[in-house]
């Protein structure tokens, strides 16, 4: 796969597309008040806590195309303040967008022959493996987030 097609199928996923999920980020959470953003189905996670847990990878990650250290740990990325206003939910969806815009760019600059170099730790994989690993984590946190949706719609219809 070249960084072209990456870069694209990235900006499918988070910022306009429907090609495989038929929806993306962008659009799936356009709707969602910040009430149903922290509303809980069970002991799942809320739409707030699994935006900010990809928005923490995807912060993370591009440090790395930044040439800056990885300092993200995955027992951190669910540690996110609650939602208390419509502000801070525009605020955390808003950071989603665009740092999700900013690795999509660092993709696009991205020499092909970097996809097969090793990314931060040998065991850590290639560059490729990396984005394909968030664009599969991210497709099955955006699935989750549509599922709590329509969850939290049908029980408030009830």
């Amino acid at each position: 796969m070249t960084v072209k097609a990456l870069a694209s199928r990235l900006e499918e996923l988070f910022i306009n597309g429907t090609w495989i999920a038929n929806t993306n980020y962008n659009e799936i959470l356009e709707d969602v008040t910040w009430q149903e953003s922290e509303r809980k189905i069970g002991n799942h996670n809320s739409i707030a806590s699994v935006t900010f847990h990809i928005n923490y990878y995807l912060e993370g990650v591009s440090e790395v195309f930044l040439n800056r250290p990885l300092t993200i740990r995955d027992k951190f990325s669910f540690d996110c303040q609650k939602i208390t206003s419509e502000d801070e939910w525009k605020t955390r969806k808003t950071a989603l967008v665009s740092n999700a815009k900013t690795l999509i760019g660092l993709v696009k600059q991205l020499p092909e022959d970097k996809l097969q170099h090793g990314f931060v730790k040998p065991e850590y994989g290639t560059y490729l493996r990396n984005i394909n690993g968030l664009m599969e984590h991210s497709y099955y946190h955006l699935g989750q987030i549509s599922l709590i949706k329509k969850l939290i719609r049908e029980s408030s219809n009830l």
